[in-house]
């Protein structure tokens, strides 16, 4: 018995799944891949599996957005959390995402759910650095 290899892929029902597959490509620095058809792009997430971006068929009811699962776009940076976040909000919605809510500050750092161009939600989160252990003289 030999066992197949089984990764996670997000997939996400678009109305015009090129243009929303370049959205998320130009927001996690990576290209887009054509997919099974011409309605199908694939944003590659390195080591972490893919999204798949598809136009659901016209035989079947479009998907409804939901909150309960979303994507989470993460950052770690040695600067102001804050700060990093408010600058990384404004180039989303410069690509044409929207912003919920404004970018708070968390204990864990600073977070904001946005929504993309389609109003699917997801969150930005910026974490702050993890200090180096310094050796004590």
């Amino acid at each position: 018995m030999s066992a197949e290899a089984t990764s996670l892929s997000w997939i996400l029902a678009s109305r015009q799944p090129r243009q929303l597959a370049g959205f998320y490509a130009e927001l996690l620095n990576t290209s887009v891949r054509t997919g099974l058809a011409d309605h199908h792009w694939i944003v590659p997430l390195g080591t972490s599996g893919t999204l798949q971006i598809y136009t659901p068929s016209r035989n079947r009811p479009w998907p409804s957005s939901g909150s309960v699962l979303a994507p989470c776009l993460q950052r770690q940076v040695e600067a102001d959390p804050l700060e990093a976040l408010t600058a990384w909000q404004e180039k989303v919605m410069a690509l044409g995402g929207r912003s919920t809510e404004p970018p708070r500050l968390e204990p864990f750092g600073a977070e904001c759910w946005m929504e993309d161009p389609e109003g699917q939600r997801f969150l930005l989160l910026v974490l702050p650095a993890r200090p180096t252990t310094e050796a004590k003289a």
